[in-house]
């Protein structure tokens, strides 16, 4: 009876501990708990039954009791199979849960990686925005100091300029007041002249009317007045004269002590003709590197390439207000000029500067000649603005300022070979600085002509 009661007891429990662990995974609760626990139980349970079993199987031999026996042995060898059964399957779901468990942990670490990750990319990113705001707060300084210190210069700058374009503005007023003054003293000196020739002439018509015997130094004086007088009238008429189709013709010069004639070309087909060339090149036969004295005297043949003079041309210029134009032929035959409206070279001692004002033509659109101030250079005689010595860089003499853009008397280079050569015969804003000429001419005409 002790064995029924048992048996029975085992029974409900097999039927509990079934219900417990259907419902442990139907609803996945203490899972791993309940899992335990169940094991635990199934072993006893298998224990207890074996004991049972043999405790029963004496009893029944005992009682012979074979079919109880045989009903009791049938009901633990199911019991042992179902719990058999159920420990394969926790072990199965216990295995399933710690590789559940397992995944999880691993991506909960690559999660928690990813996330530091995260952080420290972030970080980097904050901490290179902080510096890139630092660089720009630095350039906003240095910006806000710069429109400062540009501020400051430009009205300084506006400044300067004011100041310069009332200089310009005096300066202006003053050439014109000394190009006027200098008419006034040029007409005022003509006029002298003119009197005191006709000073000599009544004193000549006086002698006349004395004795004879007055003395061979008078008579002398008095010749000399009446050459003079000769003198004058072929200069008040010096320009006129290469207006009248004579290629060739003299003008007569005021020297320190006397008088000298002198020849000189004649163009009257430019630009209405009179014109007295003062310079030609056309074929390079004539050596252009000359000293300053060459040059202040002239050299050439007046029908060939020549040089008329610095000296010649100054007296001629100081003595009437006088047009400059030079006439260019390129190696195409193009043929260009360039026009000065007033020109002049001051004396010896100022080095024959050269002056000019109002230019025109089309050998560029604009000069190639410094206007004002630039002094004559030669190999002998540097005066130009710049340490180079442009007269022995560039050959020949000329107004270089400062190596400028033209130069009429460097080398004569022939067709092929007159391209780059900066010491050629150049024209800057004609044919370029590397441009040697084929040809040129420099011609003066009185302004009122």
């Amino acid at each position: 009876n002790s064995s029924e009661i048992y048996m029975t007891f085992l029974v409900d429990w097999s039927v509990a501990f079934l219900s417990l662990y259907d419902s442990t995974i139907m609803n996945n609760v203490m899972l791993p708990v309940t899992l335990s626990l169940c094991l635990c139980v199934c072993i006893q349970i298998e224990v207890f039954v074996k004991e049972s079993l043999t405790e029963d199987t004496t009893h029944l031999r005992n009682n012979a009791l074979h079919s109880e026996m045989t009903a009791m042995l049938d009901l633990g060898t199911k019991l042992h199979s179902q719990s058999t059964q159920h420990i394969r399957r926790l072990t199965d779901m216990e295995t399933q849960v710690l590789n559940q468990t397992s995944r999880l942990e691993i991506q909960s670490l690559e999660n928690s990686l990813s996330s530091i990750k995260l952080e420290n990319k972030l970080l980097r990113q904050t901490s290179e925005i902080n510096q890139l705001r630092d660089k720009t707060d630095a350039l906003e300084q240095r910006m806000h100091n710069m429109e400062a210190r540009h501020r400051a210069e430009l009205g300084w700058i506006k400044s300067e300029r004011t100041k310069l374009q009332r200089l310009l503005v005096s300066q202006s007023s003053s050439i014109q007041s000394l190009e006027h003054n200098l008419e006034q003293v040029i007409t005022n000196n003509s006029a002298l002249y003119r009197e005191q020739l006709q000073l000599h002439s009544t004193i000549n018509n006086l002698l006349k009317m004395c004795p004879k015997n007055k003395g061979k130094q008078i008579v002398d004086e008095v010749i000399y007045a009446h050459d003079r007088e000769k003198i004058q009238d072929v200069m008040d008429n010096q320009f006129r004269i290469c207006s009248h189709n004579v290629l060739i013709n003299s003008l007569i010069c005021e020297g320190t002590l006397y008088y000298t004639a002198l020849t000189v070309y004649c163009n009257m087909e430019s630009a209405g003709g009179g014109w007295t060339i003062i310079q030609l090149r056309k074929d390079g036969t004539l050596d252009f590197h000359r000293t300053w004295k060459e040059y202040k005297m002239g050299f050439g043949s007046l029908t060939e390439e020549h040089w008329l003079g610095n000296e010649l041309v100054y007296k001629l210029t100081n003595q009437r207000q006088c047009t400059l134009r030079l006439e260019l032929t390129d190696w195409d035959g193009k043929l260009a000029f360039s026009q000065y409206e007033k020109f002049y070279l001051g004396s010896e001692k100022q080095n024959y500067r050269l002056f000019l004002k109002s230019y025109s033509g089309t050998a560029g659109r604009q000069s190639s000649l410094v206007i004002n101030g630039a002094d004559f250079s030669t190999k002998d005689m540097d005066n130009d603005n710049c340490i180079c010595k442009c007269a022995l860089m560039l050959t020949g003499g000329w107004w270089f300022d400062a190596c400028g853009p033209s130069n009429l008397n460097g080398i004569y280079y022939t067709s092929g070979q007159n391209s780059g050569k900066l010491d050629g015969i150049k024209w800057h804003y004609f044919k370029g600085p590397n441009y040697s000429l084929h040809a040129t001419t420099m011609m003066i005409r009185p302004l009122d002509f």
